[in-house]
C-alpha cells in the first residue's frame, strides 16, 4: 500500500516576502469584513447582565438588525481596519518565531505552540488599544447603556454633516479625559491571557487535526479541503478553553474595570459558572468561518508565496 504523505508545511524560508506581504494585507481585510457582525453580537451578549437584552446569538442578530440596520452590526469596523497592521505583525512573528525554534526542536507542535503565543503577544500590544475603541463602538444603539462613554447626539438635519470618524475621535476624547493613556490599555492582561492561550493552543491543534484527517483521507485528496476542516475544530477547541478569560476581557474594557480578578469573581458570584460560557456560541459561529477563511486565505497565501524554484515541490 502506497505510504500516505504528510501534509508539507511551508516554511519561512520558502517564501517570497513581497508577494507574502502584498496578498497578506487584501487576506487580513477580507476576513475582518467577514466576521466582524458576530464579533459584535459577542461583544454585546457578553457584557449584558444574564439576558437583560439578548437571550442568545440569534436574538442579537434579529434585534440589531431591526432596530439599527446593516450599519449596526458593522459599529466601529472602520477603527478595527487599523488591525491590519497587528495582522501583519503577528503573521511575521510566527514565520519567525518557527524560523528560530526549530534550530533547537524540529518538534512541529512546540514550535506551533512557542511561535503562536508569541505572535499573540506582539499582536495584542497593537490590536489592544484599537479594540478598546471599536468596543466601545460597538456598544453605541441598543448596548449604550452597558458602557460608561457615549457618543455625543447627532446634529439637526440642517447642520454640517458630521465626518466619519466624528464617532471616533469623541470616543477616543472620553478616555481619555477618564482614564489617560492607560485607558487605551484597559484589560492589556486579560487579552493577554486571553488570547496568548488560545493562539498557543490553535495552532498545534491545526496541524494536528489536520494530520489526523491526512491519516483518513484519500491520497489524492487535496491538503486545501484538510487544512480548510481541520481550521474551524482547532477554533471550536481554542474557544472553548479559553471563553472563560474572554468574558472577563470584554468586561473589564468595556464597563472600565481595573482587576481581572475581581472582575472574575463578581461574574462567578452574579450567573455562576455559566456566566464563563457567555457569548461562547457566537464565538464558534464567528471562529469557524474565520478559521475556514483564514486557513484557506493562508495556505493559498504560502502557496502564491512561494519561491519560484519550489512551487512544483508542493502538493497542492
Amino acid at each position: 500500500m502506497q505510504q500516505k504523505r504528510n501534509i508539507q508545511i511551508i516554511e519561512w524560508e520558502d517564501l517570497d516576502k513581497r508577494k507574502f506581504y502584498s496578498f497578506g494585507v487584501f487576506m487580513t481585510m477580507t476576513i475582518r469584513a467577514t466576521v466582524y457582525p458576530a464579533m459584535l453580537i459577542r461583544t454585546r451578549l457578553q457584557v449584558q447582565k444574564g439576558k437583560s437584552l439578548y437571550t442568545g446569538t440569534y436574538d442579537a442578530f434579529r434585534k440589531i438588525l431591526r432596530a439599527e440596520g446593516l450599519r449596526g452590526l458593522y459599529r466601529g469596523f472602520m477603527v478595527n481596519t487599523f488591525t491590519l497592521i497587528s495582522g501583519q505583525a503577528y503573521i511575521t512573528t510566527y514565520e519567525l518565531v518557527r524560523k528560530y525554534v526549530s534550530d533547537y526542536s524540529k518538534d512541529n507542535t512546540l514550535k506551533s505552540l512557542v511561535a503562536g503565543g508569541s505572535a499573540s503577544l506582539v499582536a495584542q500590544s497593537i490590536t489592544v488599544p484599537i479594540d478598546v475603541i471599536s468596543q466601545q463602538l460597538m456598544m453605541q444603539g441598543q448596548g449604550e447603556h452597558l458602557t460608561r462613554f457615549k457618543v455625543k447626539p447627532k446634529a439637526p438635519s440642517g447642520a454640517k454633516h458630521k465626518v466619519t470618524f466624528g464617532q471616533t475621535r469623541d470616543i477616543i476624547a472620553q478616555i481619555f479625559a477618564a482614564d489617560g493613556f492607560r485607558g487605551f490599555y484597559r484589560g492589556y492582561v486579560a487579552s493577554l491571557l486571553t488570547y496568548i492561550p488560545n493562539s498557543a493552543v490553535w495552532w498545534p491543534f491545526y496541524h494536528f487535526y489536520a494530520e489526523q484527517l491526512s491519516k483518513m483521507a484519500p491520497n489524492d485528496c487535496p491538503h486545501l479541503i484538510l487544512q480548510a476542516m481541520a481550521g474551524p475544530l482547532a477554533a471550536a477547541t481554542a474557544s472553548t478553553v479559553t471563553n472563560p478569560m474572554d468574558v472577563v476581557r470584554a468586561r473589564v474594557q468595556v464597563e472600565g474595570r481595573s482587576s481581572v480578578i475581581e472582575t472574575f469573581k463578581q461574574l462567578i458570584r452574579e450567573e455562576g459558572c455559566w456566566g464563563m460560557t457567555k457569548g461562547l456560541s457566537a464565538r464558534i459561529i464567528s471562529s469557524t468561518p474565520t478559521a475556514i477563511v483564514m486557513v484557506v486565505g493562508y495556505e493559498t497565501l504560502k502557496k502564491l508565496s512561494l519561491r519560484p524554484e519550489l512551487v512544483d515541490s508542493r502538493h497542492w
